[in-house]
């Protein structure tokens, strides 16, 4: 399935919910779902189908905070069972992965991405509004005890916040197999109007790591190590160095909009729909999907949605 830039897009991220028990300040306005009805896990299901019929083979599972969904394991378990879907993966803050992570694993969800932005519990409480720093610790070594590979930590870079912790987590993949993964914060939703200063480059981590070293491109991250670590670090520069000419990806929010770019305030309506109808109307958005986004450091995302409204 592809693009009319010839992209081919194969994975899919969906919102199963926009509720948060984060408070994160550059994601999202407030602590409550904002989205009055969001879809029922049977037409997220039949979406998903749909999806992989038209040629999808990744599904990631995102929120919000997914694990805060009510019957989140059997949704997964159903997923996988998905002919043609070779990868259903999950993005969580952590908060509730040690109660999670067993089930997760035995209902098919092959790989974690857990959102962790400080290694300091005192920055962690003021980050996210919330005490659940050891809480996130737990969770991410307790997936790792069930067997999940390669776990990725996704760390937003935020000048005067947590640039200062760079080499701690970076510290973090030399005895585990993680891949820290440094993100360049967006002027999205709740951080547009933030100070410029908070928006830094990811070129910080090699400025001040001369010993990592550059093994491979994986997707949307420049991929690094140091020499003898278990784990490896990633780069992604959506603010330096876009990357959407290899973009693959297309994502559905919660009520049921299909948003062909994360920065577009494009949207699409698939709720409600089913068969061939469904499956042109999700052709027709990729087909939609604009060449790059028009983001920079002077000019702001043109999405209207807070982040956790549509799933990062």
């Amino acid at each position: 399935m592809k693009d009319e830039y010839n992209r081919q897009i194969s994975y899919m991220r969906l919102s199963v919910t926009d509720k948060c028990n984060f408070n994160c300040s550059y994601c999202k306005g407030d602590s409550f779902s904002t989205l009055t009805d969001v879809m029922s896990f049977d037409e997220m299901y039949e979406i998903c189908k749909a999806f992989v019929k038209c040629g999808i083979d990744k599904i990631r599972l995102t929120g919000g905070e997914p694990l805060l969904r009510e019957g989140i394991v059997d949704f997964c378990k159903r997923l996988s069972s998905i002919e043609g879907l070779n990868s259903l993966v999950m993005t969580t803050n952590g908060c509730l992965l040690k109660h999670y992570a067993k089930d997760l694993k035995r209902a098919g969800v092959s790989r974690l991405n857990i959102s962790l932005d400080t290694l300091n519990k005192d920055k962690f409480n003021k980050l996210t509004g919330i005490d659940a720093f050891d809480d996130v610790i737990e969770g991410i070594y307790e997936a790792q005890e069930c067997g999940f590979k390669n776990i990725k930590i996704n760390v937003v870079l935020m000048g005067g916040i947590n640039d200062d912790e760079i080499a701690d987590f970076i510290e973090l993949t030399k005895n585990n197999d993680f891949t820290i993964r440094f993100i360049e914060l967006m002027p999205l939703g709740a951080c547009s109007q933030w100070d410029k200063a908070r928006f830094i480059s990811s070129d910080l981590v090699l400025k001040t790591n001369e010993n990592l070293e550059r093994i491979t491109f994986d997707g949307v991250s420049e991929i690094y190590r140091v020499n003898g670590y278990k784990g490896r670090i990633g780069l992604i520069r959506p603010m330096t160095n876009k990357f959407c000419d290899v973009c693959n990806r297309i994502r559905v929010t919660a009520d049921g909009k299909i948003k062909p770019c994360l920065h577009s305030n494009d949207e699409y309506n698939i709720r409600g729909l089913s068969g061939l109808e469904l499956q042109n109307a999700i052709k027709n958005a990729i087909a939609s999907k604009p060449k790059s986004h028009n983001m920079n450091s002077f000019c702001l995302s043109n999405s209207t949605r807070y982040m956790n409204q549509i799933g990062g």
